[in-house]
């Protein structure tokens, strides 16, 4: 039975200091949805027998049968919690900190939270900023997102809508490749990280730990994560790593629904002993032991007679407990149950062996009391969050009425509305998709007239723009969906009708000058790419409408056609990719498609400077192009991907950035024209001419010309990547009516081809980081199988108490299909790979010349795409000085 009703779930959500977004983010199989599992389980949503191998949250049929989640579900629950007056203080210092963060000092923040707590007031005003931790509702609004790194895009999209993260680690497998990606793109989204250490039931169960391994397991684990945290730490954050004697640490099992964190135990035994809670904590973790003879607590364990204090009276407790019923010792059970307070009511007596031991560990130490506790307490509400994630999030200046608005979570009845839409999730009527998002700020009502921005809205311009009313405003719930008439600041939401407008994402305001939110940063790419065609001809248009929909449906795919009139569906990997033509054949589109061979997305660059100057004529003869490339230095093009160094920047501040760090001449790097493609590219278009006439008449056709020229390379029609273009001189017809685009653009184009043939082109192939899990023995087939596919170990580590070994290796994308299944076959299906996009890397040899692999993979693109095989002479761009 539901503990709530929509209207208590509406009634809440006005109380934004007792509102927690947050996701479960972790490694595959590492337990995220099983662990969701016990707060649905909590909430009343599913039966407390059936949680842990319901997984509510995987919704879809094949999430089901492979028992792996694909898509984010976001679900939102209402909780009673009484806080403590330790846990108060501890709200109220997360509160103190997100001042700081935000810019006021801690002085200010410590006044305003006494006076608040003194005020003792429970209205929700702004100024009750740190008063409302004193009520006992909570809402919930949960995201589960899945492990597996081909849906990273997934965990991007719920990381950006919401303030909070439980990040989840198997303590027997420890901290893996993906644990890092998400927990990397949880601080870069400036979410906070709380950590649950699950599977302890395979340390006890499988592996038969003593608890002072398992300290040393669970120790590690712990220590791995907080160097990942400190490793991309964001100052404004201040200090986010996880402690277990501070409460941002639980343990325990989701399948079996059991957990603690340290406050658990540490309450009982203050009780028992008359000290402290916050005092009894920082003894049950680290290097403690208690003197029972001395009554006293001691720094070492004298020569190993004393047993560490965590292990005494916490683990050990525990694992006779799992021993005395898996040994089915009914005396000793009987015995232990009582003094754990647990009562077996009616068939629960009948159970024996891990029925009974999961009934038992659930009633002593239920799993959503732990984890609500480290949400509840140490997750930080919509208010505090907001303050020092508004610049991350707001594309506008910080100082407008919507940035303002965002920074205090308004929900004031004239407040600017801003929502943004992260993805879009499909609904039970075909075709149509709920638009899934944060109101950041305002109140977002059914019928409301807004704005809706799409990702390539410019202020003040009417692109990507459509003002629009909103059919219906709904609160997600998992498998199901519930209507409200409004929903305010600081909680998800869905709306129906939006999705006619936008593709995958997007800005909702009611602000004339409002600006939209920025686009995610996705940590994988588009790499691998299938052509599809219907079987019957006659589903062509059926073809072309599934694609837009799966376009619509995930945040990563890219589906086009070529101009060539093949239709592509690109994604991260071969599971991406098998999940989207399932989609696109049995939910958007009803019939087969036929499927190619997947082939692999290539990058052209250069490789050294243009060996002469190039000169391309306008068609008319009346104007001159002289131009030459060169690469650019190694990290200009990350540093344009991850947005340090930004197109739309201020032209002195990037020629700063590029002095300092890259050494180029300031007056260059302040006539930088263009970035490319699409003006945004990791291709620079600089102009180092002086004193020619009408330049600045001819630009925007050169610069089209070179987007142009960059979306379509000279060897493959491939992007082009890394390259520097210098524009060197310009001739120009002194009429204007014989120097316009038409004459001007083709010209820009073959040049700046000339230019690259000039200088050494090569190919990029796209490498995926693969890390390998395996046993030792199974070793010799790993490195058998990388090695036939051109792949190389860069790194191999033990884990630590396992004979588990962890091989990092570089693998080229071309080679990686079918990769998996060989591995499996080699090593008797005892390694466990994970592949995610990494870098692009140059392929041996000159494209230009026979016998190469370069020349070979040049030839079959350009044969897939149809052109003629060799590439076109230089003398089609070139024209003689």
């Amino acid at each position: 039975m539901v503990n709530f009703t929509t209207d208590q779930l509406r009634e809440i959500m006005d109380k934004k200091h007792n509102i927690r977004n947050m996701s479960v983010i972790a490694h595959v199989d590492h337990g995220k949805s099983t662990l969701t599992d016990s707060l649905v389980s909590k909430a009343g949503i599913i039966a407390a027998k059936n949680a842990g191998e319901a997984r509510f949250t995987d919704t879809r049929q094949d999430e089901q049968d492979r028992c792996i989640t694909i898509k984010s579900t976001g679900i939102s629950m209402f909780f009673e919690y009484n806080l403590d007056a330790g846990e108060k203080v501890a709200r109220q210092e997360l509160e103190a900190k997100a001042s700081k963060s935000a810019g006021e000092s801690a002085e200010d923040a410590k006044v305003a939270a006494e006076a608040a707590a003194a005020a003792g007031e429970a209205n929700d005003t702004p100024k009750a900023d740190h008063v409302q931790i004193d009520e006992t509702s909570f809402l919930i609004n949960l995201i589960d997102s899945p492990g597996h790194v081909d849906f990273s895009s997934e965990v991007t999209a719920a990381l950006r809508v919401t303030d909070g993260a439980l990040v989840v680690v198997d303590c027997v497998e420890g901290v893996c490749v993906q644990t890092e990606t998400v927990l990397r793109q949880a601080i870069g989204e400036r979410v906070r990280p709380v950590l649950m250490v699950n599977k302890v039931d395979r340390a006890l169960l499988e592996l038969h730990l003593p608890p002072e391994e398992m300290y040393q397991s669970f120790a590690r684990a712990i220590e791995s994560v907080n160097v990942i945290i400190a490793t991309y730490n964001d100052e404004l954050l201040g200090d986010v790593q996880v402690y277990p004697d501070k409460g941002t640490v639980a343990f325990g099992s989701g399948l079996h629904q059991w957990g603690f964190t340290l406050k658990k135990f540490a309450k009982i035994y203050a009780a028992k002993f008359g000290t402290q809670e916050e005092k009894m904590m920082q003894k049950l973790w680290g290097d403690w032991y208690f003197d029972a003879a001395g009554k006293k607590w001691k720094k070492n364990s004298d020569n190993g007679k004393l047993e560490r204090a965590f292990c005494q009276w916490i683990m050990s407790p525990i694992c006779k407990m799992f021993d005395a019923i898996m040994d089915d010792k009914k005396q000793k059970i009987q015995k232990m149950l009582t003094a754990v307070g647990v009562t077996l009511k009616g068939e629960e007596k009948e159970l024996v062996g891990k029925p009974l031991l999961k009934r038992v560990m659930q009633k002593w130490l239920p799993a959503a009391d732990a984890v609500l506790e480290m949400i509840v307490v140490h997750l930080p509400s919509p208010p505090q969050a907001q303050k020092y994630r508004v610049e991350n999030l707001y594309d506008g200046p910080l100082d407008d009425e919507v940035a303002n608005s965002i920074r205090t979570c308004d929900t004031s009845p004239g407040a600017p509305l801003c929502m943004y839409v992260s993805k879009m999730v499909p609904t039970s009527d075909k075709g149509r998709f709920y638009a899934f998002g944060r109101v950041f700020a305002g109140t977002i009502a059914t019928g409301q007239k807004v704005r809706i921005l799409g990702p390539n809205y410019v202020p003040g311009k009417k692109s990507d723009l459509w003002v629009k009313n909103i059919q219906r405003t709904i609160i997600m719930m998992g498998r199901y969906v519930e209507q409200v008439q409004d929903i305010p600041a600081g909680n998800t939401c869905g709306l129906v009708g939006v999705d006619q407008y936008l593709l995958k994402s997007g800005t909702i305001t009611t602000s004339d000058t409002g600006h939209c939110i920025k686009t995610m940063k996705f940590s994988v790419s588009p790499v691998v790419r299938v052509a599809v065609e219907p079987k019957n001809q006659a589903d062509l248009p059926k073809l072309v409408e599934g694609m837009k929909r799966l376009s619509k449906s995930d945040p990563m795919v890219l589906c086009y056609t070529e101009e060539s009139g093949e239709h592509i569906i690109a994604g991260c990997g071969e599971l991406h990719l098998e999940i989207c033509l399932k989609d696109l054949q049995e939910d958007f589109m009803g019939t087969d498609v036929k499927i190619s061979e997947p082939v692999v997305s290539y990058r052209e660059t250069v490789s050294a400077e243009s060996s002469t100057q190039c000169l391309s004529k306008s068609p008319n003869k009346h104007n001159r192009l002289y131009l030459s490339a060169c690469p650019l230095e190694s990290g200009i093009p990350e540093d344009v991907e991850e947005g340090r160094l930004n197109p739309r920047d201020d032209a002195k501040t990037r020629a700063r950035y590029l002095a300092d760090t890259y050494s180029w001449d300031v007056s260059e790097a302040r006539k930088i024209w263009a970035f490319g493609p699409e003006g945004t590219g990791t291709n620079i278009f600089v102009d180092v001419t002086k004193g020619v006439n009408y330049l600045g008449e001819i630009r925007e056709s050169v610069i089209g010309g070179f987007n142009w020229a960059m979306n379509e390379g000279p060897m493959t029609e491939e992007k082009v990547r890394g390259v520097r273009f210098n524009l060197l001189d310009v001739v120009l017809h002194a009429d204007a009516i014989h120097r316009g685009m038409g004459q001007i653009m083709p010209t820009a184009r073959r040049v700046v081809y000339a230019s690259m043939l000039t200088a050494s082109p090569m190919l990029l192939e796209p490498v995926f980081l693969c890390e390998i899990s395996c046993p030792q023995d199974a070793m010799g087939g790993c490195y058998g199988v990388l090695t036939q596919r051109r792949g190389h170990v860069f790194a191999e580590e033990q884990r630590p108490g396992t004979p588990m070994m962890t091989l990092k290796a570089y693998l080229p994308v071309m080679e990686s299909f079918g990769f998996t299944k060989d591995l499996r076959s080699n090593t008797g299906g005892k390694a466990f790979p994970q592949c995610v996009f990494d870098h692009w890397q140059e392929m041996s040899g000159d494209p230009q010349s026979e016998g190469s692999k370069s020349y070979t993979v040049v030839r079959e693109v350009r044969k897939r795409k149809g052109l003629v095989e060799d590439i076109p002479p230089l003398d089609r761009y070139l024209d003689r000085l």
